[in-house]
């Protein structure tokens, strides 16, 4: 019998500010541009940033290095919100309406 993969539970979306929280870039905030749901990572823009070799696929072409970014865990990053300069957990606010609304813990309630 074939187990199914589990998906890792995301505590971050697509498009969030967040801020790198350990690894060699720690500090540095970003946009996440890509998120991998089975794996549990993400990419965030200009963000650990690696090297690839591209070889010449044709005999006139030169060969190139291109710098990409590489996926890193989601545990690795928290969200962040630029205006107030504050990285944080979260909290869902139920609206009065129905919906939700993730709020920063940290930020004072008023």
């Amino acid at each position: 019998m074939q187990q199914k993969k589990q998906r890792k539970k995301m505590h971050v979306k697509l498009g969030d500010e967040v801020k790198i929280i350990s690894g060699s870039d720690k500090g540095k905030t970003g946009t996440i541009i890509k998120v991998f749901k089975n794996q549990g990572k993400i990419i965030v823009k200009d963000i650990n940033m690696k090297t690839k070799h591209k070889r010449p696929e044709q005999e006139n072409q030169t060969g190139q290095i291109i710098k990409i970014e590489a996926p890193i865990d989601s545990s690795n990053v928290m969200l962040y919100d630029s205006k107030i300069n504050l990285a944080s957990r979260y909290k869902k606010i139920r609206n009065t309406n129905g919906r939700t609304k993730r709020v920063l813990i940290k930020l004072k309630q008023n």
